[in-house]
């Protein structure tokens, strides 16, 4: 590639033309402050240094604020915690970023530059130009050649290297911690233990229940949890519906796991887990916002439609005698997303089902 730099005037006279035009050329090059100014160039360099500074700060932000802020289940103390490591990898890489731009912008070459056409394989010539244009580009950019900027390398070298672990480190922490998958078959769900509205816990009764009604539940005594309260609730929320009896086809085996056609089917979706929550009473459909997979509540929570390759696992529920529903025992099968292990239902428990393929 053949390249020359800008030439003082707008379009010398007599000069050649292409398709009837006169070449104009290229406009005046202004110089920078910092191409005549010593003191510019200086300063220029270092705000380019403390913006690379910035990015740098920013990574330690983000790990600091991984490493040593304290995480509870509470919303605020999560919100906090991960607003701090965004703002630190923000300020990673925006420092960088600004940093090239600043750099570029300030201390390498702005001459407008023109190529000029020639045939596929360049001249002798052409190629010691684009070589030459290459060292040129070391030497404004302050890399190599006389004039090496060390303090803009170093820091720019620093915060490239630093600012993915911004972003890997908490990734990678939390890789390992726990492998057993057996853990999705197992929820707080207990014979006896009442049904509660989500968020309050309040108790729900049989008569609170209407047709065409749903509840977003979780399971009582969840609020009261000191330690790993949202990882229980994102297993064991359940969606509590009510049919017209005649509408509801008993599965067999669970002829008394509903009562007067209340029924409780997990929440989270056999897909990827997402929040099945949309319900469409005339047809008796739960929707899943993801990826539309549809299930339907009169029929077992069957698949209708969509990725989701099992129906949605059933809750068996039960009245006590202060009418409250209550669960009778917990989920006969692992809830959310199928998985290679995934495990079956048995009467007396769960078992490894050899025959259950791999499902997304």
């Amino acid at each position: 590639m053949s390249t020359t730099e800008n030439p003082t005037e707008h379009g010398p006279e007599g000069s050649e033309k292409q398709n009837g035009f006169e070449n104009p050329g290229l406009p005046y090059h202004r110089p920078r402050r910092a191409d005549v100014d010593p003191k510019a160039d200086k300063k220029a360099e270092r705000q380019v240094a403390a913006l690379f500074g910035v990015s740098i700060v920013g990574t330690i932000v983000a790990i600091g604020s991984y490493m040593a802020l304290d995480m509870t289940d509470e919303i605020d103390s999560i919100r906090f915690v991960n607003m701090a490591i965004g703002l630190g990898i923000f300020l990673a890489m925006i420092g960088i970023g600004l940093g090239a731009i600043h750099w570029a912008k300030t201390l390498m070459r702005d001459h407008e530059m023109v190529e000029e056409r020639h045939a596929m394989r360049s001249s002798d010539e052409a190629r010691e130009g684009a070589i030459q244009n290459l060292k040129d580009g070391a030497e404004d950019s302050g890399i190599g050649g006389v004039k090496r900027r060390p303090v803009l390398i170093g820091s720019m070298l620093t915060a490239l290297l630093a600012a993915p672990l911004a972003l890997l480190w908490p990734q990678i922490g939390n890789m390992g911690a726990d492998w057993n998958t057996s853990n999705f078959g197992h929820t707080m769900w207990r014979k006896g233990m009442r049904l509660t509205r989500d968020p309050d816990g309040t108790p729900i009764k049989a008569s609170d229940v209407t047709i065409g009604s749903a509840f977003h539940v979780i399971p009582d005594g969840l609020n009261e949890l000191e330690h790993h309260k949202i990882e229980e609730k994102a297993k064991a929320v359940v969606l509590l519906l009510r049919l017209d009896p005649r509408d509801l086809k008993i599965q067999e085996g669970r002829e008394d796991w509903s009562f007067d056609g209340i029924v409780a089917y997990s929440k989270i979706c056999t897909h990827v887990g997402c929040p099945v929550a949309l319900y469409e009473q005339q047809t008796h459909h739960l929707l899943c916002p993801c990826h539309q997979s549809t299930f339907d509540v009169a029929d077992g929570a069957k698949v209708v439609f969509g990725p989701a390759k099992r129906p949605l696992p059933q809750l068996p529920i039960a009245v006590d005698d202060e009418g409250y529903i209550v669960a009778q025992s917990d989920f006969h099968e692992p809830i959310g997303p199928s998985y290679w292990t995934r495990l079956s239902d048995t009467s007396d428990g769960l078992h490894a089902d050899d025959t259950e393929g791999s499902s997304h």
